[in-house]
């Protein structure tokens, strides 16, 4: 009796997350300033005016700015900080593990009040810069994560090969280490790229008034013409982040291949 109330319960939460945007696209396709049924026909004319908006132009071009370096910096933390967690035994390691997880609880509006106090209050003026910063906090706990069971997934006996070799640490880090837990490096980019990229919170907070494609969409559902538009550009950007995330889960699991470890689930 249990198994077929949680698959129906499992069919109506799949049902309740995933038809909103499959609605996305119907009306992202329909001939009507209206997203209302019924449809009224078949166009792509919503598409052409999304990619012909100069404002959008901006906005994305400052949205990948901040999405490629935020990727970059909160991987790089996260493999400082993965490899000492994973490597090395020291006082306070779990609450430091702990400490470093906690944005991922935390409310974001919080944090990016918080941020905003502590910039204002040294001087530091908004910019992409400041959103960077906050889209580094948010991210790296992800990085970590995905790191975190890639480096521990590797065979300690490798690396003891290599310093039996006479290799140095920095040398078998380099050669040994990195070329087998690039898979999880590529898919913590991966991943924190997509969560930077459609940000809204931080940009709103610390961006002060800078276009990014998160801002720019909430100011432009203000306008009950541009709704096609936007929903055109939402259908893009679900199809987008569908394919970073099955190519982030196509690393993982070759990454895991590689090292011999056991799936344990993942993204998709």
């Amino acid at each position: 009796m249990k198994l077929p109330i949680l698959r129906s319960y499992a069919v109506l939460y799949l049902a309740f997350l995933y038809i909103p945007i499959l609605i996305l696209p119907i009306f992202a396709f329909n001939d009507s300033t209206t997203a209302a049924f019924p449809l009224k026909g078949f166009t792509t004319e919503w598409f052409g005016r999304v990619f012909s908006d100069p404002a959008l132009g901006e906005a994305l071009k400052n949205s990948l700015i901040v999405a490629g370096s935020t990727s970059v910096f909160a991987t790089l933390l996260g493999i400082l900080a993965a490899r000492a967690l994973t490597r090395y035994r020291f006082p306070g390691s779990a609450s430091l593990s702990g400490l470093i997880m906690l944005p991922m609880v935390l409310p974001e509006m919080i944090m990016a009040m918080a941020l905003l106090v502590v910039l204002l209050s040294i001087g530091v003026p908004l910019s992409l810069f400041t959103i960077i910063l906050g889209d580094v906090l948010i991210c790296t706990p992800f990085a970590v994560a995905i790191l975190t069971s890639a480096f521990q997934s590797l065979d300690k006996s490798l690396e003891e090969a290599a310093q039996d070799l006479g290799e140095g640490p920095f040398s078998t880090f380099y050669l040994v280490i990195l070329p087998l837990v690039m898979p999880g490096i590529i898919s913590a980019m991966l991943i924190c790229f997509t969560i930077a990229i459609d940000e809204f919170i931080i940009a709103n907070f610390l961006g002060s008034g800078q276009k990014l494609l998160s801002t720019y969409i909430f100011g432009q559902l203000r306008f009950p013409k541009n709704v096609p538009n936007i929903m055109a550009l939402g259908t893009i950007l679900v199809c987008v982040s569908v394919l970073l995330l099955a190519t982030a889960e196509f690393f993982r699991r070759r990454g895991l291949a590689r090292t011999g470890a056991k799936d344990t689930g993942g993204f998709l």
